[in-house]
């Protein structure tokens, strides 16, 4: 065999090997990620129930009703909540004093699988703590204060307080909690301009009327 006839041989294996390295170059680099990502959910989860779940409940839904329930939440807003406690941009005082500490050594991997490992738990079923109060609740929630300016919850929340665009879900969270949230935007301690507009005009009881409502949803 001469060397015309043996160089499209040589030429096309060589061709073969390199298209070779290059999948196999692709599928160890997939298997490598898809390893990364599996380790990294299975640290999330151990977190989640080793150290969050110690306040927030195995579940996300925890039994304490100045801490707030993480189940169902949108991942987006969860995830931007852990980078505000990791740089100490949300300084509400339990911000300041228990979730700083808590997040400082999150990296974005694991703050991102953390909030989908709570993104996809069954959220609160919610509960009637105060009857009374539903009827302000559903009104200040659905129609806000016109005359105070302070608009309607459902614009930004949902309807249904289930979040929508990067504002998190409401309903059936604990009353307590988001009082005293409001409070915190109110006077700044969170600051968030839009919530500050909102919070300012309000007064004890409109802030307990709406809590309530929000906490009965599910």
């Amino acid at each position: 065999m001469n060397n015309t006839q043996t160089y499209p041989v040589y030429l096309s294996m060589h061709a073969l090997l390199l298209t070779c390295s290059l999948v196999l170059g692709v599928s160890v680099s997939a298997a490598t990620l898809d390893d990364t990502t599996s380790r990294t959910a299975r640290h999330a989860t151990r977190l989640a129930f080793e150290v969050c779940g110690t306040c927030h409940g195995a579940k996300g839904i925890s039994e304490l009703p100045k801490i707030p329930n993480l189940a169902g939440q949108d991942p987006d807003y969860l995830s931007a909540q852990l980078k505000a406690f990791r740089n100490q941009t949300r300084g509400d005082p339990d911000a300041v004093g228990y979730m700083w500490g808590m997040a400082a050594a999150l990296d974005d991997d694991t703050i991102s699988a953390l909030a989908l490992h709570y993104a996809a738990r069954p959220a609160s079923a919610g509960q009637v703590s105060t009857p009374s109060l539903l009827p302000a609740g559903r009104t200040l929630y659905q129609e806000g204060l016109p005359d105070l300016g302070v608009p309607a919850c459902s614009a930004c929340h949902g309807i249904d307080a289930h979040g929508m665009a990067g504002f998190p879900r409401l309903a059936g969270q604990h009353a307590q909690y988001l009082i005293k949230q409001l409070r915190s935007f109110q006077n700044n301690m969170r600051d968030v301009a839009v919530m500050h507009g909102v919070a300012q005009g309000l007064k004890v009881k409109e802030m307990e009327s709406v809590a309530a409502y929000i906490e009965s949803l599910r």
